[in-house]
């Protein structure tokens, strides 16, 4: 990596290493995210996705390895220090009330009340949040219950923005949706690179990854097995990385070139 891909970079982790009793489920994985890029990480399962996500959230430290953010070295040892750091995590289960409205679902636990519940703020500043990411909610003041998949995923996101990050994570944003609705998340995606911030998005399906994604980071067995550029890999090289499957084709043409050298 040259010196000025480094310096650009928001978040790099070198050498991250994470074991659980004899299990090795990170290995010196590396990556590096900028501002303003979508970068998807794809694996198999048991590739170590969910333990990446949980080291750069604050829910697992590393044994080793160096996490580095805005040019500084880091520690993340909870939640709340990657809150404060500028690092925000939208989970697959969203972990939103379905019976509160939209305003309280957005800042449940953070309201704004210098002596009681300032609502007319709380709703200026949800609409503010909604319209940054072009969202599609008929009112704030509907139940969650109410709502789509793909509005849901839009409440997700748009309570992660609350604390101004810099590195969203977001654990398979699409997972369950349908088509509309898959569509809509991907235009989410969308607007938080078109504001400046770092997107690493956890998926399986590859199509959602070319349609969003600048970079693909490969996980297979806790290990990196390749970064690409979008534009400049296939979905079947992508998968070949993800299976192995490319170093059994390297194997095969060692064993071709053996047979004719003999």
């Amino acid at each position: 990596m040259s010196a000025t891909q480094q310096k650009d970079s928001v978040l790099s982790l070198r050498g991250i290493n994470k074991t659980f009793g004899a299990v090795a489920a990170l290995t010196d994985i590396d990556l590096d995210v900028a501002a303003g890029q979508v970068v998807a990480v794809v694996g198999d399962n048991g590739a170590g996705k969910s333990t990446l996500v949980k080291v750069l959230s604050g829910v697992h430290s590393p044994d080793s390895g160096t996490i580095t953010f805005d040019s500084k070295t880091v520690d993340i040892p909870s939640p709340a220090a990657a809150h404060r750091l500028g690092i925000a995590t939208v989970f697959q289960d969203l972990a939103l009330c379905e019976n509160l409205n939209v305003i309280q679902n957005l800042f449940l636990g953070q309201e704004l009340r210098p002596l009681r519940l300032n609502e007319v703020a709380m709703e200026t500043r949800s609409w503010e949040l909604l319209r940054q990411l072009s969202a599609k909610i008929p009112s704030v003041r509907v139940p969650v219950a109410s709502l789509s998949g793909g509005q849901r995923q839009t409440v997700a996101i748009a309570r992660s923005l609350l604390g101004d990050p810099k590195i969203i994570i977001l654990d398979e944003p699409t997972a369950a949706l349908g088509v509309a609705q898959t569509a809509e998340v991907l235009n989410l995606v969308e607007r938080l690179r078109e504001n400046g911030l770092g997107v690493i998005m956890i998926s399986h399906n590859m199509a959602d990854v070319k349609a969003v994604a600048d970079t693909v980071a490969v996980l297979r067995l806790g290990r990196n097995n390749g970064v690409f550029d979008v534009n400049d890999v296939s979905v079947e090289d992508i998968i070949a990385a993800i299976t192995g499957a490319t170093d059994n084709v390297v194997s095969q043409r060692r064993a071709r070139r053996k047979e004719g050298l003999s």
